[in-house]
């Protein structure tokens, strides 16, 4: 007889989309009761505009599987993966993750579930981790000053070309590339150059600059080839010309070589991928730019600083405003929003863990390990085609290279088939003397000679000259701040990881309900196998048939996500939301063009619209021009229907978000998308809002021809303090012709594609894993339920708050869609207390400020999401209008208008226990304005920083100890 207590039990199990989804049946009743509605179906009804509903709900999806089902068809997957010895190179290369920083940061949601830093009171331990990259990459290129990091080293090469244009007065259109470049570097700086008709020149640099006006060159050092060459001459001739020099240089080389700076570059970049990160397929990785002095202010991307808070205390925070296209929106010149923050923080930990001179060892042993290579197929006969070089040797073989990469195969090794006649072999950190000595017998070096010129302690000088050039030799001048000499043991890493994690706010403590951010729950089942070596260790270049399972999940996905959204086929190369914006952008572009239509170059943006589509939109090649938004936030439509007659067949696109950036379903988005078809124009539709959607509405059926989706929002990869992301392209069958594609893969993209515009065939492919899983255990009818629970969410928040907080913008039936805007502005005006204020003050009840300022300035924009349960929404809820009871105190008088708890927020404990307390209102009110906060309060490490005198006193490296003394 079945035990009655274990039947009850199975009967309670839950799977994972109740996991997955915050409220229970009888909070949503609660939540339903208090919007006014008695079904979230009926919610739904009222809310959604039925002219976009979809008649295919259900879709082609599985159904939802749980996690331990959804974890073994992974494990199948990784089973398909062959992992051989990667000897390929090419910008990727095998490295050793510290167990301590893999388990303590790449593992860990406090680091992996915290968002992008612009409230930088509650984000010190990142933007510390991220100070440490930055100067680690000061340190290595020689330069003045780094961003906190980008997408890839190819994309960083393209944002430092169109930087170098930027600052040179040169009326040239050329940029000169190194001949020797990576290959999918020269692939994007040429995707990316056409539109804005630069010229991209690919030259031998060993001959000296080409005659021509140029405003800039690229040097690759050493080159892909493995040889290395001093770029000195080089950046002399261009400077003469005043033209900009920019150099690619891998750090793990610039710890034995001079560094850019020193040979007198303008920009170095690169990616810091061998600095612990896996290949994971291609990504995600820390790209970096660092500049000289005069140059920081061009800096695309993100740029941390240092600055003081209101008692002087040194904080670092985000410096500059670098998300310059929120700024000058249509006249901006780069589209970064995002960056690569986790792996810019493992590569920088990575750094501190092995000190410089840890990285110079493992330098030394990757150089001798290709010296010794080289020694062996010279002493051979084998003809090596350098002298010069770092990790990476290219051997001649006439008319044998294919059998030589076929032997080392069967050695369980991948070499590098250049040609039919040449070999290139990349020794990396993760190489041994065993792998030396099988690549030597693959080249068919005899065993006896193989194995004893790859266990040589030395390599004699006279039998290669394989060493680094004496002119270019490098001393160990660099890291030393004291934090990259201070925790060499794991004892010590681990608690210092733990101390900067501790400083910080993120999904691990408490909920962040950024509008726009879909700051959703990123379920450890789906985390699980990023870190898998059957999916983290695959190099990009490697034969498909040894990613049989990782190219399944890529198919997957693609089919799964053109499902979901009505479109036809989907891209998965881009590696953030704005580069996804561009290549849809790209697309539409290659499609008018190859109609012949080629003056259609207006873009339409509403002027709500997010500041990455207008800075696409010009790097697409397009004319932007702004169509206003009525008093409700919807695109006006007889502005609309007046810049069509405008521009007539110049008209190339609109772009939109759907709902809208305010939150709302707009009820005319068919119409717009008709009007727009009627000119001849395509609509893109920005996906930043697509969890409002699934199940409900596809863009693809109800007018879009072409959408980006953020996996990092709607699909659960984590934001990771600000990066990594993943921002795909879905398009309708017309425009699949013209999705990216890649010059190393053909299988990655449609022959007649725009090129690539990311490094890697597949993008961030390692992080792929995360939004199968989601997709797999949600299902269709989970994507559904937690569409309406999102909804259900924000409507229930602007219900509760609307009576102390006016909700800006309502659609239909007075409902809001997976978010909505509060209206701090009237208060301000009455009190002069503003929505910084209530962010600031926000922290001492323990939560991240909604998004300030966007889309309306003066407001806070709040997303709930359906992760969260009805007792953390409350615990919002309840705050909310504790502060604006605090605010309610100001405009009577029994709170100063100047020294109260919401100007003096957020409150240190330091401030607290100071004797000499000066306030009018007391410690309590201050620390414990509810006394729920009394138990597990959120301690911010600094009080409110000051932002302009950081930017007044740039300091963009790690300060010396002593800044934080008093």
């Amino acid at each position: 007889m079945a035990d009655p207590v274990n039947q009850q039990y199975a009967n309670r199990q839950v799977g994972f989309v109740d996991r997955h989804i915050g409220p229970t049946a009888d909070e949503r009743a609660t939540m339903l009761e208090t919007v006014g509605y008695a079904s979230t179906a009926e919610l739904m009804a009222a809310a959604v505009p039925e002219g976009i509903r979809t008649s295919s709900v259900d879709g082609t999806l599985p159904q939802a599987a749980g996690e331990d089902e959804a974890l073994a068809e992974l494990r199948t997957l990784a089973q398909r993966n062959e992992v051989r010895t990667s000897m390929i190179g090419l910008g990727y290369h095998d490295t050793l993750t510290p167990p301590v920083i893999r388990r303590n940061i790449l593992e860990n949601p406090a680091w992996y579930t915290a968002y992008t830093p612009y409230q930088p009171e509650i984000s010190q331990g990142r933007l510390e981790a991220l100070l440490n990259f930055q100067t680690m990459v000061t340190d290595l290129t020689g330069l003045d000053v780094a961003g906190a990091s980008l997408l890839d080293e190819a994309t960083a090469a393209a944002e430092a070309m169109t930087l170098a244009r930027r600052v040179t007065k040169k009326a040239g259109d050329t940029f000169v590339v190194d001949a020797d470049i990576l290959p999918q570097t020269l692939a994007v700086l040429r995707t990316r150059a056409e539109p804005l008709g630069i010229d991209i020149q690919a030259v031998d640099l060993s001959d000296g600059l080409p005659d021509v006006d140029l405003f800039g060159v690229l040097v690759q050092y050493p080159g892909a080839s493995g040889e290395l060459r001093d770029p000195q001459p080089i950046i002399a001739a261009a400077h003469e010309r005043g033209a900009q020099a920019v150099v690619a240089a891998d750090p793990l080389a610039l710890t034995m070589v001079r560094s850019p700076g020193e040979l007198g570059a303008d920009i170095a970049v690169g990616t810091t991928q061998r600095f612990g990160v896996p290949m994971g397929f291609g990504g995600p990785h820390a790209g970096y730019m660092a500049v000289r002095s005069g140059l920081q202010r061009h800096l695309p991307g993100r740029l941390v600083g240092v600055s003081v808070d209101v008692n002087g205390t040194p904080a670092y925070r985000l410096a500059l405003q670098t998300r310059e296209q929120h700024i000058r929106r249509e006249k901006a010149t780069s589209n970064i929003c995002t960056a690569q923050v986790l792996l810019a923080v493992i590569a920088g930990t990575y750094a501190v863990y092995h000190g410089p001179e840890g990285l110079r060892a493992i330098a030394e042993r990757v150089h001798g390990h290709a010296a010794r290579l080289a020694a062996g197929l010279r002493a051979s006969g084998v003809d090596v085609q350098h002298d010069s070089f770092f990790d990476t040797v290219r051997a001649r073989v006439p008319g044998r290279a294919q059998s030589v990469v076929d032997e080392a195969a069967r050695l369980g090794i991948n070499l590098l088939r250049v040609d039919a006649d040449t070999v290139g072999i990349s020794c990396d950190e993760a190489t041994t003397s065993e792998h030396v000595r099988d690549v030597l017998r693959a080249f068919g070096v005899p065993s006896g000679t193989a194995e004893t010129a790859a266990r040589a302690e030395s390599v004699d000088p006279a039998a290669t000259s394989g060493q680094l050039p004496v002119a270019l030799s490098r001393e160990v001048d660099y890291l030393r701040h004291p934090v990259f000499h201070s925790h060499r043991n794991e004892t010590s890493l681990l608690r210092y990881l733990r101390g900067l994690a501790d400083k910080d706010l993120a999904l691990d403590r408490t909920m962040i309900p950024l509008g726009s951010c879909t700051m959703k729950l990123n379920a450890t089942a789906e985390m699980e196998a990023i870190t898998w070596p059957e999916f983290a260790r695959l190099h990009p270049l490697a034969p498909l048939e040894q990613a049989e399972g990782m190219v399944t999940l890529v198919r997957d996905l693609e089919r799964w996500l053109a499902d979901v959204t009505g479109y036809d086929s989907v891209s998965l190369q881009p590696n953030a939301g704005s580069q996804g914006e561009l290549a849809g952008l790209m697309a539409i572009r290659g499609y008018h063009r190859s109609r012949g239509e080629t003056d259609r170059d207006v873009c339409l943006i509403p002027s709500s619209a997010h500041g990455t589509n207008a800075a696409s939109a010009v790097m697409a090649g397009m004319r932007v021009r702004v169509v206003a938004c009525d008093d409700n936030g919807n695109v006006d439509l007889d502005d609309l229907r007046a810049k069509i007659t405008e521009h007539g067949k110049r008209l190339a696109a609109i772009m939109v978000t759907y709902p809208s950036t305010h939150g709302v379903y707009e009820e005319t988005i068919t119409e717009v998308c008709a009007l727009v078809h009627e000119a001849g124009g395509q609509v893109y539709v920005d996906g930043a809002n697509l969890n409002a959607l699934l199940g409900y509405a596809k863009p693809g059926e109800f007018g879009a021809d072409v959408s980006h989706l953020n996996l990092h929002k709607t699909f659960c990869i984590p934001h990771g303090g600000g990066g990594p992301g993943v921002g795909p392209v879905a398009v309708r069958s017309h425009l699949a012709g013209f999705l990216p594609n890649h010059p190393s893969q053909p299988d990655a993209g449609p022959r007649t594609g725009v090129g690539p515009v990311s490094a890697a065939p597949f993008g961030s492919a390692g992080i792929l894993p995360i939004s199968w899983a989601y997709m797999r255990m949600m299902g269709g009818g989970g994507l559904r339920r937690a569409t309406e629970t999102a909804v259900l969410s924000a409507n229930y928040v602007a219900a509760r708050l609307a009576p102390y907080f006016p909700v800006l913008y309502t659609g239909a039936n007075g409902l809001v869609a997976h978010e909505c805007i509060l209206d701090v502005r009237g208060l301000a005006k009455q009190t002069g207390i503003t929505n910084e204020d209530v962010a600031k003050r926000l922290i001492d009840y323990g939560f991240h400020a909604p998004t300030m300022s966007f889309p309306v300035a003066g407001t806070l924009m709040v997303e709930p999401t359906e992760s969260e349960d009805l007792t953390e929404l409350e615990r919002f809820c309840q705050a909310m209008i504790a502060i604006r009871h605090e605010i309610d105190r100001v405009a009577e008088g029994s709170f100063d208008p100047e020294d109260n708890p919401l100007k003096n927020a957020p409150h240190t404990a330091e401030t607290l226990i100071t004797e000499d307390w000066k306030h009018p209102y007391t410690r309590v009110e201050a620390a414990y304005p509810l006394s729920s906060l009394r138990h597990g309060k959120y301690w911010s490490p600094v009080s409110r920083i000051d932002q302009a005198y950081g930017d007044r006193n740039l300091v963009c490296s790690c300060p010396p100890p002593e800044a934080f003394q008093e």
